[in-house]
């Protein structure tokens, strides 16, 4: 019923094929293997920048720069900021700069700001307000995750100014009227 042939199999060995003049692919970042895409969820408002060495999926408003490895952002999704990505598909409005090696804008997407490309897929109906332009590499300057010295000086909050000490007169018994208190404004 179950047998084994006797005779061996015949086992070929591939040739190597001529080594061609192929230029070198630019530099990819590793993919995260078998993670599960981070959500900003459609009742979320983030401010800030957003990092991540996976994949992203914003359906919420994002106001800062977004830098991931595949990002999607939903039609819902509003990003006031700039978008660097190896991969980003938009659904939702954009209003800041595209970096990606791929990008594409589907039918329900608004982008307002340049795209810098490797590759870009335009559906009918995306509304696109800006420049496109082709790069081999249009990651190639862009931030790391590290703030440079002037936007990180920019970020550190600023130590408010004390507030005045309250005049009292000689006439003044401390319980007449008090003077308000005096709050600092909040930083965005």
């Amino acid at each position: 019923m179950f047998s084994k042939s006797k005779e061996p199999e015949a086992v070929t060995t591939p040739q190597p094929a001529p080594a061609a003049a192929a230029p070198a692919p630019a530099p990819k970042r590793p993919p995260v293997k078998n993670s599960v895409p981070s959500i900003i969820s459609g009742d979320l408002i983030v401010k800030g920048t957003l990092i991540s060495n996976g994949d992203v999926q914003i359906d919420g408003k994002v106001e800062g720069d977004i830098r991931a490895n595949a990002l999607v952002i939903g039609e819902q999704a509003i990003i006031l900021g700039d978008v660097f990505a190896e991969e980003s598909i938009v659904r939702g409005r954009v209003e800041g700069s595209i970096r990606s090696r791929k990008v594409q804008l589907c039918a329900t997407c608004h982008v307002e700001g340049n795209i810098l490309h490797q590759a870009l897929s335009v559906e009918a109906g995306a509304f696109f307000e800006g420049n496109c332009r082709h790069s081999e590499n249009p990651l190639a300057d862009a931030p790391d995750g590290t703030l440079s010295s002037d936007r990180r000086a920019a970020a550190q909050p600023r130590p408010a100014a004390p507030a005045p000490a309250p005049k009292v007169s000689a006439a003044d018994d401390g319980h007449s009227a008090r003077p308000a208190a005096n709050f600092a404004p909040l930083k965005n």
